[in-house]
């Protein structure tokens, strides 16, 4: 720690972000960074707490005293480097990660913690600014070969260790370009696609094979995969959609969410979106049923798109705007978070629970919904009930489904192969060894875990791959 009483002398500066009236022109990233000065400066405040609580906030246990203090001090590369230890692109957990670092930061006890996160994102954007990364190629090559099911966080991380472990590994993507859900769900606006370009480029030249349209279970056999493969990992995600089952749900007009966030990054990389089944926001009355990031996503690309009104729909009740930190920290509080994309302009309800769909034509015009109150049962868990008289309703053209993933997809290659299942219907494998029911094949990520963060993503890629490595040659070097 460079700086004892840096928490005491300096406040919290964060990166800025352009204007509302600017942003929503456009679909590119609109972060402003902070000057390299001040980013040292926000390094200073990171003070001799005893027990560095980030560490347990951070899934992939990121270093970040020590990298605070080398920002600090000047020591820029040497804080990438240490950086690069635990988390492979921090490039992507600087943009899209909510910092549950932060959270547990002891000076967020007075609301006023280190800006991690914007130190981490300027220390590898200025890494790639400077040439600083470069491909690391392994010493070693095993006569050992490994399949990844995935090319989202966690597939990357996988791959991208094992191969620095000296393996062949080759990436299977259904899709025509890698990435997962970074490349199809995540808006440009929150992260640009050529982050997920570069890091392609790093790991094709550290040996990682990438094919896509390869779809393992329909046009790769998964026969194919265990007789050329020493391993298989199955990094695929939580895919399967939370539906809305109510009367008038067949209506037109009423989309899954990343159905619509996936066609316009689709434009947004050039792309023709098919007129028969495009998506679009403009001039019309969005619904955004779900609460979440997914959610948040929907109401940034509405607005950009140009629509007449945007209204956000959440189940639950509205939390409070501030934690009781006595009760929560160093824990992720359940407080109200208003997203840059709600700032662009959004009404939003909570303790809605909607009833059914009208339309006309065919097409979604309405819909019908009630106010509902949760209260604990007997057993302190929480239940929902209607109240009574409360119904009403809401005009809409477009209604986005955001209310989360249940479990991977299942049609294909995990019935076909028959691997066990947890009672979620996620792949059933511990956290320790990843294995699965089927002897070479580890799961890691959401298709593990469930729906989760891009953190926890590569904190289990990472793992997994270490797991894979000590499975293929006995035992493991490679860092968790």
């Amino acid at each position: 720690m460079g700086k004892a009483t840096g928490f005491m002398e300096l406040d919290r500066v964060e990166r800025d972000y352009e204007t509302v009236e600017d942003r929503i022109k456009h679909f590119k990233e609109f972060m402003i960074p902070l000057d390299p000065k001040e980013v040292s400066k926000q390094g200073a405040r990171c003070m001799d707490c005893g027990i560095p609580y980030c560490h347990q906030g951070c899934p992939v246990n990121n270093l970040i005293p020590d990298w605070n203090d080398m920002v600090y001090s000047g020591k820029w590369k040497e804080a990438l480097d240490l950086l690069h230890s635990t988390n492979n692109f921090p490039e992507f957990t600087g943009r899209i990660c909510p910092a549950p670092c932060e959270a547990s930061c002891t000076l967020n006890i007075t609301d006023n913690p280190v800006a991690i996160k914007t130190i981490e994102c300027s220390v590898v954007d200025r890494g790639w600014e400077e040439g600083w990364i470069k491909p690391q190629l392994s010493l070693k090559h095993t006569d050992k070969k490994v399949a990844v099911i995935g090319s989202g966080p966690s597939g990357l991380a996988c791959a991208q260790q094992l191969a620095r472990a000296g393996h062949a590994v080759v990436v299977f993507e259904k899709n025509e370009r890698i990435g997962g859900l970074l490349r199809i769900g995540i808006p440009d606006f929150k992260m640009e696609k050529t982050l997920i370009d570069r890091r392609m480029a790093q790991m094709q030249s550290e040996g990682v094979e990438f094919r896509v349209n390869s779809h393992v279970g329909k046009n790769i056999s998964i026969e194919s995969l265990n007789k050329n493969f020493d391993a298989i990992a199955f990094c695929g995600g939580s895919e399967h959609p939370r539906d809305l089952p109510v009367v008038g749900r067949e209506l037109s007009g009423i989309h899954f969410a990343m159905e619509f966030l996936s066609q316009q990054n689709d434009r947004v990389s050039g792309k023709i979106v098919n007129a028969d089944i495009e998506i679009l926001a403009k001039g019309k009355n969005v619904l955004v049923i779900g609460g979440g990031d997914t959610g948040s996503d929907c109401v940034g690309t509405s607005n950009r798109q140009g629509a007449k009104s945007v209204t956000q729909l959440e189940l639950l009740d509205q939390p409070p705007e501030k934690e009781n930190k006595a009760l929560t920290w160093p824990n992720w509080p359940m407080k109200l978070r208003t997203s840059t994309s709600h700032q662009e302009g959004c009404e939003r309800n909570w303790s809605v629970l909607t009833k059914s769909f009208d339309g006309n034509n065919g097409k979604v015009t309405k819909l019908n919904c009630i106010n509902v109150e949760w209260s604990k049962d007997d057993d302190g868990k929480m239940t929902m009930s209607e109240i009574t008289d409360s119904e009403f309703s809401f005009e809409a053209d477009l209604v986005l489904l955001a209310m989360g993933f249940v479990h991977p997809i299942h049609e294909g290659l995990i019935k076909d192969l028959g691997v066990k299942l947890t009672s979620s219907g996620n792949l059933e494998a511990d956290e320790v060894k990843y294995k699965t029911s089927i002897d070479k094949f580890f799961a890691a990520g959401d298709s593990r875990r469930g729906q989760s963060l891009v953190v926890w993503a590569i904190k289990e890629g990472r793992q997994c791959a270490y797991s894979i490595d000590e499975y293929l040659m006995g035992k493991s070097e490679l860092p968790k």
